[in-house]
């Protein structure tokens, strides 16, 4: 009984289901009407989305559908990083988004911090853009996913590596 079992918390975007959700909604953008002969598209670079269309509001709505479809699929659209919406050729506008992956130093401080204050016995430390924490009880790290969902720290965390 005296092993310690602990997990990892991580902030990842799966970018293969990232992908699917972009053919998806390039698909739905094709098949629409409102979109009839648009120059609208969504593109992946690295850790970049980039979103193109005719005019603000088609821009918006391009998004609505990608996000729709990232929903669908799981992807977390908390990690997304609105750019500001700048003009590209041929009198169409441009946004980049930008796909926030691994914990930010800030949001790993205030989490490793709310699980002090819990007053459970569990250990955690940062370790690089993800957090380990370990215990005795089952039960206690089971308490900190349930806070830890139940709490609001800007990115969406998962929480991987389960060992007992």
């Amino acid at each position: 009984m005296a092993s310690e079992a602990s997990f990892d918390i991580v902030s990842k975007v799966d970018m293969q289901e990232l992908t699917n959700a972009v053919r998806q909604a390039e698909k739905e953008i094709e098949t629409r009407f409102d979109f009839k002969g648009s120059k609208s598209s969504i593109t992946i670079e690295k850790d970049e989305l980039v979103v193109v269309s005719d005019d603000e509001y088609k821009l918006k709505s391009v998004i609505d559908i990608l996000q729709g479809k990232m929903v669908k699929r799981g992807v977390p659209i908390r990690n997304l990083e609105y750019g500001k919406i700048e003009p590209a050729a041929l009198g169409t506008v441009r946004q980049r988004i930008r796909l926030k992956q691994g914990i930010d130093q800030d949001a790993a401080k205030k989490i490793n911090t709310m699980i002090r204050d819990s007053k459970l016995k569990v250990k955690s430390q940062i370790q690089g853009d993800q957090i380990r924490v370990s215990g005795k009880s089952r039960d206690d790290l089971q308490a900190v996913i349930r806070m830890l969902k139940a709490a609001d720290v800007g990115v969406e965390l998962q929480f991987t590596n389960y060992r007992s």
